[in-house]
């Protein structure tokens, strides 16, 4: 499904952080904002997800402006994996991820056939099939966070939002979740909207970076376009080298703060 802001603006009472911003997202592919803290990649994401209502223009899905659709009708075509989730404490991992079926579930029917084959498909993907009866406050955090993406999947949405999916996570884990965004991308044609504060997990697995500051999309292409230190120096305030792995894939090593420069030279 095509998805595009057109002339956002948003923000949070007086404090106005987007102006007049579009974005279309490429269908079927993952995008991944990136930027500094403070730069809107967390409100752009809430704007487009419907969670804040934009101050002008909108976000648009196949045409239609979101505020149009009907909530159940746009739950089972779009998944949100907030930052901040919390679940009451007794919950199994089962009964989370079979919250993804909601939208699909008529009024005052139970689950369907399909219900259940869409949470034992998610769990065994997620690799959560053996945890199906544990308590998900007895998780660790990888596994929690593996239990919050089993259930948006379990929704079968056409377009996922993600903010900061891998946050505290430890790097075996932030591997893991990534890896399974992007099976889920590659065998169902999901389009992705994520945003990542680790640039070299957002070149290993997105199609297109986008460069936020001050509000602003400064910068739109793929990581081998986006990745240079040039860039890096202008949205970030890092002076970093680039390497290419054995895969193609730009990594970014961070050698100082431009910040730092900035003070000596004033001084």
């Amino acid at each position: 499904m095509k998805l595009e802001l057109r002339n956002v603006g948003a923000g949070y009472g007086s404090r106005t952080v987007l102006r007049d911003l579009s974005l279309e997202l490429p269908e079927g592919q993952i995008t991944t904002l990136i930027g500094a803290n403070g730069s809107g990649k967390s409100t752009l994401l809430k704007a487009a997800a419907r969670l804040l209502k934009p101050r002008t223009g909108g976000a648009y899905l196949d045409g239609r402006e979101l505020r149009r659709w009907n909530t159940r009708q746009l739950a089972r075509v779009l998944a949100v994996l907030p930052q901040l989730h919390r679940a009451p404490e007794e919950i199994t991992v089962g009964e989370l991820v079979a919250y993804g079926r909601f939208p699909h579930r008529g009024l005052l029917k139970g689950d369907s056939v399909r219900d259940r084959e869409a949470v034992d498909e998610v769990l065994q993907l997620t690799r959560l099939e053996p945890l199906r009866r544990r308590a998900v406050a007895t998780l660790s955090g990888g596994e929690r966070q593996r239990v919050w993406i089993a259930m948006t999947l379990a929704q079968e949405p056409r377009v996922l939002f993600l903010d900061e999916p891998t946050t505290f996570l430890d790097v075996c884990c932030q591997f893991e979740v990534i890896e399974l965004i992007e099976r889920w991308n590659r065998t169902r044609g999901v389009t992705v909207l994520m945003v990542l504060h680790d640039l070299n997990l957002a070149a290993r697995c997105s199609h297109c970076l986008v460069a936020m500051k001050d509000g602003e999309i400064r910068y739109r292409g793929t990581p081998r376009e986006l990745l240079t230190p040039e860039l890096l120096r202008e949205i970030f305030e890092l002076e970093a080298e680039i390497a290419v792995g054995s895969d193609g894939i730009p990594y970014c090593i961070p050698t100082g703060s431009c910040r730092r420069e900035a003070e000596r030279s004033g001084r």
